[in-house]
């Protein structure tokens, strides 16, 4: 199975910061029984509770499993960084984890290792993360240690430099992922600013941060308004939302500033880059994940690039071999969506794949065969499958659909969607939203000729 990075299953459909992406299940196969099974016996109870404070809490039981998992996100991303300190959201995210309360980060990592409890955090455009999976009986005890790093966060100076050494290490790794630094050029160029901006942010910036910096986003961004704690896994609801009362119903909403949007920039971008390999992003507009035309939309793009036997898949590597990497991903906003594309090739065949890659997308606006929407029923249900499987995908899941829709979707209802998609209904909506307005960033030795139409 392949993932994008940073990405978690959500019925076949990977989350980051809200931003869904496909996923390639390679080699996967389920069977019309185990389908059958899933749809006769899935079913759901969905908890949820509003504090005064602003803190949302969902909850989906999972009785069978002897896990449970918690996601829990703030509005501390990267659109909330200073124009001269772009990073910042990333350092204090880091900073916030070197101890809270009376343990300090050394004893605070112990104290989470004896519950058995994996950790993890993650600071996206829009969002700052935490999440745990552990045992379902450690919950009750773990839910402490997490309350005392974001409310009562030591924040040591000492350890300051520490921490801007690993976020200067994240950036260097960025930009050595010269697949990775094409995709982010191309977000920035396809949103409005400041929502197209990577996490890690700019070295110098970094450099230059202060205390006062890290504490001044922490009290901006750190507290319950728009803060949403999802819970998956063996739980009892009425004593975890009494419990979650008892940790975070008294902490202080915080006032985190509005976000203004500015015109991103439109037009073809090229980096210069000395190798023999190229790398060539393309984006266009679709709709977002909470418009009704979602799936319709997931669908399409799923027929470009899920799986072995995709459209570009089989005309760019296999019949004509000219790439070594190629796919299609669905990237979503709250109010904007659009498709982001990649190819990686030679320099001699990256005009070509450039030009393939678009007559490939400008055809899909032709409309999809019944035989491939049928493929990729397969494949959502599978991921749906396996997301009742794992308390951590569907912790995540949860806390992304209320993010994105304000409530969250449950398997019956997404279930019913993939079953409600057929290829007259796809082939309407590409009539009305056929793939344009191209962007292209490359990145490689030579400079690429834009097809007709395409900036």
């Amino acid at each position: 199975m392949w993932l994008t990075r940073e990405s978690r299953a959500f019925g076949g459909l990977p989350i980051d910061d809200g931003e869904r992406h496909l996923a390639r299940f390679e080699g996967s196969t389920i069977t019309t029984a185990s389908l059958a099974l899933f749809e006769n016996t899935v079913s759901q109870i969905l908890h949820e509770h509003h504090f005064a404070n602003g803190l949302t809490l969902i909850v989906e039981p999972m009785p069978w499993l002897e896990s449970v998992a918690f996601s829990l996100t703030l509005p501390g991303g990267a659109i909330h960084d200073p124009a001269d300190r772009l990073g910042l959201s990333n350092l204090t995210n880091d900073m916030v984890q070197r101890g809270g309360g009376e343990l300090d980060s050394r004893a605070f990592t112990a104290a989470l290792d004896n519950l058995g409890v994996v950790f993890s955090s993650n600071v996206t455009n829009s969002f700052a993360s935490f999440a745990g999976a552990m045992p379902a009986d450690q919950l009750t005890s773990a839910l402490p240690l997490y309350a005392d790093m974001l409310r009562r966060p030591q924040l040591p100076i000492e350890k300051l430099d520490e921490a801007k050494l690993v976020c200067i290490q994240e950036i260097r790794a960025a930009e050595d992922d010269l697949a990775q630094r094409v995709l982010a050029q191309l977000r920035k160029r396809r949103y409005p600013h400041p929502f197209g901006r990577e996490p890690q942010g700019e070295m110098a910036a970094i450099e230059a941060a202060t205390m006062a910096d890290v504490t001044g986003h922490y009290a901006n961004c750190y507290g319950p308004g728009e803060c949403v704690m999802s819970v998956a896994g063996n739980v009892d609801w009425p004593a975890l939302r009494s419990r979650v009362e008892e940790l975070f119903g008294d902490w202080q909403p915080q006032s985190t500033p509005r976000t203004p949007g500015a015109p991103p920039e439109t037009d073809y971008l090229h980096i210069e880059h000395g190798s023999s390999q190229t790398h060539i992003g393309i984006s266009f507009p679709i709709v977002p994940y909470r418009d009704p035309s979602y799936y319709r939309a997931r669908a399409a793009i799923g027929v470009l690039s899920d799986g072995m036997s995709s459209r570009l898949f089989t005309e760019l590597r296999e019949e004509r071999g000219l790439c070594y990497a190629v796919f299609a991903s669905y990237h979503s906003l709250p109010e904007l969506g659009s498709v982001q594309c990649y190819v990686g090739t030679t320099t001699e065949h990256a005009q070509e794949s450039l030009d393939v890659m678009i007559d490939e997308l400008t055809r899909l606006g032709d409309g999809v065969a019944e035989d491939e929407l049928e493929r990729l029923r397969a494949r959502f249900k599978s991921g749906l499958i396996m997301q009742q499987e794992s308390s951590t995908s569907r912790a995540a899941s949860m806390g992304s659909d209320w993010r994105l829709l304000g409530r969250v979707r449950s398997m019956e209802e997404i279930s019913q969607a993939i079953n409600d998609l057929n290829s007259d209904s796809i082939n309407e909506f590409l009539t009305a939203h056929r793939p344009t307005g191209f962007q292209v960033v490359s990145l490689g030795a030579k400079r690429l000729e834009m097809p007709v139409g395409v900036s």
